[in-house]
């Protein structure tokens, strides 16, 4: 891999690990916040964090507002689409089941990335992707009671979910040229969105102390704000087969980080997950390529 695209990819792992900060800061909120309230407060706070970076630079943003249709339907889309798909699944079928089949966008990435310009799927991706999605499936998936009919509709929703984020990913190199500064206005927009659904279908609650404001300030900045800015750049110009691979090591980070609070207990099934999801990611990335990612 060039250089740019080894800083790249760094950039883009930086996601990887505030996403599996998201377990630990929501617990803060206690889960009293309605999810779309969340969303609206979260995103709001991601387009803040960009307008100060636009401040710094000594412009409004508004620069950034006009881009291909493409990438607003890509951006919002992938925002907006996923989180909303996944709220929906949570109502229609259990969790555990939901969070397992959402969680095939990473191996989606590593499949989908094959079919971009001057891209191609190796044997040395796929295998680790699926050895990362086992350690992942074992974090995740305790407690599962298997798939049940009666929950199809919120299955379908899950797979959705994989669909659009693994699509965004990937589809995201087909507008490389729109700057990551864009991002802010799609967070923007999806905020916007979440207040709508969030004024149709929920009853507003405040963060009731300072504990469950600290949560809601650490999503917007982390998770959801620089997680987002620095996933964007990644998937652009960084080596997206790998970083889809590298993604499932957000749930052991959620898990660890849970432990480490005296949260979560630590267990064999922890240490198994964490050899699989590292395994996964060494053999995934063990060969370099001359060619431009």
């Amino acid at each position: 891999m060039h250089s740019k695209t080894i800083r790249a990819t760094l950039i883009g792992s930086i996601s990887i690990f505030l996403w599996g900060t998201l377990a630990l800061l929501t617990r803060l909120t206690e889960g009293r916040i309605p999810p779309f309230q969340l969303m609206a407060m979260t995103f709001t706070l991601a387009f803040l964090l960009m307008a100060v970076n636009w401040w710094r630079q000594g412009h409004s943003g508004l620069r950034h507002l006009r881009q291909p249709v493409l990438a607003w339907v890509l951006g919002v889309g992938g925002y907006f689409g996923y989180h909303f798909c996944y709220f929906l699944a949570m109502t229609k079928a259990p969790a555990v089941s939901v969070s397992l089949l959402a969680y095939m966008w990473p191996l989606l990435i590593v499949l989908f990335a094959g079919l971009l310009p001057g891209e191609s799927l190796l044997k040395r991706h796929l295998f680790g992707a699926i050895i990362a999605l086992f350690g992942c499936w074992l974090l995740i998936g305790q407690g599962a009671d298997g798939f049940n009919q009666q929950y199809l509709s919120g299955y379908l929703l899950a797979l959705s979910c994989a669909l659009i984020w693994s699509g965004y990913s990937v589809l995201s190199r087909l507008v490389k040229q729109v700057s990551t500064d864009a991002v802010g206005w799609f967070c923007a927009a999806t905020a916007l969105l979440a207040l709508i659904c969030h004024s149709l279908w929920e009853t507003t609650v405040w963060p009731a102390s300072t504990i469950e404001w600290i949560g809601v300030i650490g999503l917007g900045i982390g998770p959801v704000g620089i997680a987002f800015f620095t996933w964007d750049y990644g998937i652009k110009h960084g080596n997206l087969q790998l970083l889809g691979v590298l993604a499932y090591s957000a749930p052991l980070i959620s898990a660890l980080l849970l432990v480490l609070a005296g949260l979560a207990p630590a267990d064999l099934t922890l240490l198994l997950a964490c050899l699989a999801i590292v395994i996964g990611s060494l053999i995934a990335g063990y060969r370099r390529t001359h060619r431009s990612s």
